[in-house]
Formats: structure tokens, sequence, C-alpha cells
């Protein structure tokens, strides 16, 4: 007996061993702690980029120079030459506002886009908003209506995906293949449209809608970033909330719905939201290619794919790399070269790495 009780006293006073609940538990803390670094450096990452835009260009502003401009601007003294002030505040600072704006947006976007047609080389362009907003844009050219060109742009960017979206039920059902080709389709008729501006345009009308297709961020201005920066903030945090029901919508429709998630109403709310805010900064910016697929693709093999933490850091990506692109486009040459083609220059080789790298896997699994 007196053994017995020994036993038990010595069991009792030996430590608990972790067992498989709290093994699982820890290895999910570090893991959420990695993610939390990853998001922090990226946030660090971006305000460098950010500072170091500002003092970039032909022009070249020491940071110091930026900073006393910035602190005469917040009322703290200082200040710089009225020249510096000029290039700052109402050349770089708008335009590097409007990059982090678009770049968010897109990249946000296409991490919807991917994950709710659960294929990691889809971009927020495949339901045909870019080809509406071209037309949109074209009406507003050739017509010459002025102030018209944003309003038409973002208004036929989203009748394009609302057409796409009717066009492809049937019987009731949204499957996802037929949304898709339903976006090819309403795609291509808009860019016909568009080709047919293109066609009948004058040299003038031709040059402006030449360079609102390829891209660019030489138009911003403050009017224009004050309302536009909240808006899409807002629209980024409302899919972000929608996260959760992103990461159950991406095991499948079936197992979505077992899990209590409503499949149709989910995808068409996240489908709306990222078109709305996709619509929104292509209709300021152009046609800006690329941004939305690979941010969110290589933010996915960076952190992974669960949204809570892909979507934060696609945002921050994705403005870091629009940053830079737009910084490269006015500084490459003594012009402006479109940031459209500054990013398909890199985007190119980037689907040629994960084409071959997939092939690869492919054929080592076979």
């Amino acid at each position: 007996m007196n053994r017995t009780l020994v036993g038990l006293t010595r069991h009792r006073a030996q430590p608990d061993r972790p067992d498989g609940a709290a093994a699982f538990v820890d290895v999910a803390a570090a893991d959420r702690a990695r993610k939390l670094v990853i998001l922090a450096v990226a946030g660090c990452g971006l305000v460098a980029v950010f500072l170091i835009a500002v003092t970039v260009g032909a022009y070249r502003i020491p940071l110091t120079d930026v900073a006393r401009v910035a602190a005469s601007r917040f009322g703290l003294g200082g200040g710089g030459s009225d020249v510096q002030e000029t290039v700052v505040v109402d050349i770089r600072l708008t335009r590097i506002v409007l990059a982090v704006v678009v770049g968010a947006a897109l990249s946000t976007s296409g991490a919807v886009y991917q994950g709710v047609f659960r294929n990691p080389l889809v971009e927020p362009y495949i339901l045909g908003v870019s080809s509406g907003a071209a037309f949109g844009a074209g009406l507003s050219v050739m017509f010459d209506v002025p102030g018209s060109l944003q309003v038409l742009a973002f208004t036929f960017g989203l009748l394009a995906v609302v057409l796409t979206y009717r066009l492809a039920r049937v019987r009731g059902q949204l499957p996802t293949v037929t949304l898709v080709l339903a976006g090819v389709i309403i795609g291509s008729l808009f860019s016909a449209l568009f080709s047919i501006f293109q066609y009948l345009g004058s040299n003038e009308q031709l040059r402006r809608l030449v360079f609102w297709i390829l891209g660019g961020l030489h138009r911003a201005t403050w009017d224009e970033v004050r309302w536009v920066a909240p808006v899409v903030l807002f629209g980024v945090l409302l899919i972000w909330r929608w996260a959760w029901s992103l990461n159950v919508l991406t095991l499948g429709d079936d197992e979505a719905a077992a899990l209590g998630v409503p499949v149709e109403r989910t995808r068409r709310v996240l489908i709306a939201l990222a078109t709305a805010v996709t619509a929104l900064v292509v209709s300021l910016s152009g046609i800006i290619a690329w941004v939305g697929l690979m941010v969110p693709h290589a933010a996915r093999m960076i952190i992974g794919p669960d949204h809570r933490y892909l979507i934060p850091l696609s945002a921050m990506l994705g403005a870091a790399f629009v940053i830079v692109c737009d910084t490269v486009a006015r500084t490459l040459t003594t012009g402006e070269v479109p940031i459209g083609i500054v990013t398909s220059i890199v985007g190119a080789p980037y689907l040629i790495y994960l084409l071959r790298t997939r092939l690869v896997a492919v054929s080592g699994a076979v």
C-alpha cells in the first residue's frame, strides 16, 4: 500500500508531458509568430521603399530635406525651398500615395480571385473589368466629355463583371469554368469595341487611349488621392474581414457548405468587393498588368494560404512593388515610360519561372 502511494506521489510530482494537443498548440503559436514577423518586416520594407522613392527622381532631394519639408507641413518648423516643397508634396507624394493605393487594391483583389477560383494563376481582370473600364475610358476620350473618364471607366468596369456574372449563370448555378469563359467572352467584346475607338480616333485621341491603357500614375492629384485612398482602405478591410470564409471556400463548395458557409453568397460578396476595388483604381491609373497575379502568388509562397495573413501581406507587397515600378518608370528615361510596360517586363519572366517550376513539379510527380 505504501509503495503504491509513493508511486502515485512520484508520478504526480513529475512534470506533465506535452500531449499531441499541446504540441499542436505550440506549433500553431510558433507559426503565428513567424507570420506576424513576416508582416512586420514587410511593413518596414514598405516604409523604406516609400521614403526612398520620395528622394529619387530627375531632381534628387536628400532625405533630410524631405524631412524638413514634411515638418513644415505639420507646423513643426524647418521647411525646404519652394522648389523642394513643390516637387515633394505636389508631384512625388501624390503619385507615390496613389501607387500604394493601386498596388494594395490590385494585390488584394488578386488574392481574393485566386482564392475564390482556387487557382494561383488568376488575376483581377479575368472577369472583364479591365476591358470594360477601357471601353468606358474610350467613350470619354472619343466624345470629349470633361471629367467623365474616371466615372465612365469605373461604371463600365463594374458593368462588364455584372454581364459576366449574368451570362455565366446556368439554371440557378454558377460553375467556375462557365464564369471564367463568360469573362473571356465579355472581355473580348469590350476589347473589340475599344479597338474600334483606336481605329477611328484622331492622332490626339489615339495617343490618349494608348497612354491610358498602358497605365500611369502621372495624372495623380491630391483631390483624387484624398477620396480614393479611404475608399480603397475600407474595401480592403472589408475583404480582410471575410478572410476566414475565403479560407473555407478554398476547400471546395461541398466542404464549405458542410461547415456552414453560404457558398454562393460568399462568392458573390467577395467578387463584388474585389471588382469594385479593382474598377476604382483602374479608372484612375489605367490598366497595370501582372500586379494582381504576381504579388498574391509570391505572398502565398512566403506566408502560406491563410488569407488572414495573405491579404495584408499581399497589400503591402503590392504597394511596394507598384512604388518601385513607378519610380523606374519616371526615372528610366528623360520622359516617362508607362508603368504597365515596366510591370509587364517584370511579369513575363516571373510567369516563365512559374511555368517551368510547375512543369518540373508535375513531371517529377509523374
